[in-house]
């Protein structure tokens, strides 16, 4: 059968373009506590589970971009689905987190299907994006033999399967493979980079044109403000200074 006319034949669908955070966008975390959709953010990052499509939604209403919250490195026995991942796979606990435990991410066919559920869950709910944790647990006393390696391919992973959605996803933390990272997540969520020493490892994310929010935990306001924002204004970060409960409680740096 001859192929029909070109002017018959149906366009090519166009590509998919994934929204990518901007460096300087202003930033909000809330996982505990009443929700308050009063703080003047352009990218709100709330629990996956938690936060019901409602939530996003109105979130969208407000022009705000939703960033869905996901643990991807330990287990929390309060989640829906704990009971899905075998003991095999649970290892030590993590640090002062009650209930919550490292996994073996070299169970890659056990947690595999676990997380892509998780993801479908986000996108389900509207988010634009995931936020995953505890993607550098090869830095910490798991219970498993970890190595870098085994870590990158995992993390790798979580990238492609967060993108096979349609979402973007961030690189949280592991400043020490931010140099592979950085290829396949869209932007970075740290937690104490300035305090730390460790901020402009990340440059490889703003120099390309992609957001670097830094969470900053019980800092001094006026140290905040005259410090951390200092460095986060030479490096074109976002910071925010937090309470570690993550409730609406936030300090941020003046625009600049």
């Amino acid at each position: 059968m001859p192929a029909p006319p070109a002017s018959l034949t149906a366009p090519a669908a166009p590509p998919v373009v994934r929204w990518i955070p901007q460096p300087g966008t202003s930033y909000q975390i809330q996982y505990d506590g009443r929700l308050d959709l009063h703080v003047p953010a352009a990218i709100y990052d709330l629990d996956g589970f938690q936060t019901p499509p409602a939530v996003v939604a109105q979130l969208h209403r407000m022009g705000r971009r939703v960033i869905c919250y996901m643990d991807v490195g330990t287990w929390e026995n309060w989640r829906r689905d704990a009971g899905q991942f075998p003991k095999r796979v649970l290892g030590k606990r993590d640090g002062p987190w009650p209930g919550e435990r490292w996994l073996d991410i070299r169970a890659r066919s056990i947690l595999e299907p676990i997380m892509g559920a998780r993801f479908d869950l986000c996108r389900r709910k509207g988010f634009d994006g995931v936020d995953p944790d505890n993607i550098d647990g090869y830095q910490n006393d798991t219970g498993f033999p970890l190595t870098a390696a085994e870590q990158l391919t995992y993390d790798e992973w979580v990238a492609r399967a967060v993108h096979a959605r349609g979402l973007t996803v961030d690189q949280k933390n592991d400043n020490n493979q931010v140099k592979e990272l950085s290829k396949f997540f869209d932007f970075a969520v740290l937690e104490q980079c300035y305090v730390q020493g460790w901020c402009d490892q990340f440059r490889v994310y703003t120099r390309t044109g992609r957001l670097v929010v830094d969470v900053e935990y019980g800092v001094r306001r006026a140290e905040f403000l005259a410090k951390t924002c200092r460095g986060a204004a030479h490096d074109d970060d976002t910071a925010i200074d937090k309470k570690l409960e993550l409730t609406a409680w936030i300090i941020t740096c003046p625009r600049h």
